[in-house]
């Protein structure tokens, strides 16, 4: 369900709030109009991202994260956490080598 580069970063940018296509795509940076879509659309079917459609001319879509989505929200901070302790190992490692060296 959240395989892929994408799907993460997705959730954790829609953590402040609802936000429009683009919106989404420029946090991401790097993600393609066609791969973002792919990505909402697993998000939706899963009932992690919901979709909402708004009347205006021209019309407005905004995405959101469910409720249901904030049961990730213990392993998207302890992932975070992992990394950071990751980052910060191989950081020290490399330091005890340059001293050695």
């Amino acid at each position: 369900m959240l395989n892929g580069k994408w799907k993460l970063p997705l959730i954790i940018s829609l953590q402040e709030g609802p936000l429009r296509f683009n919106e989404i795509q420029k946090s991401l940076g790097e993600i393609t109009p066609k791969i973002l879509s792919k990505e909402l659309k697993d998000l939706e079917l899963n009932e992690f991202v919901i979709r909402k459609v708004f009347s205006t001319t021209p019309v407005t879509v905004t995405y959101e994260l469910t409720p249901y989505s904030e049961s990730l929200e213990r392993v998207i901070d302890e992932l975070r956490d992992w990394g950071l302790k990751h980052r910060e190992r191989l950081v020290k490692n490399r330091k005890s080598e340059l001293v050695e060296a």
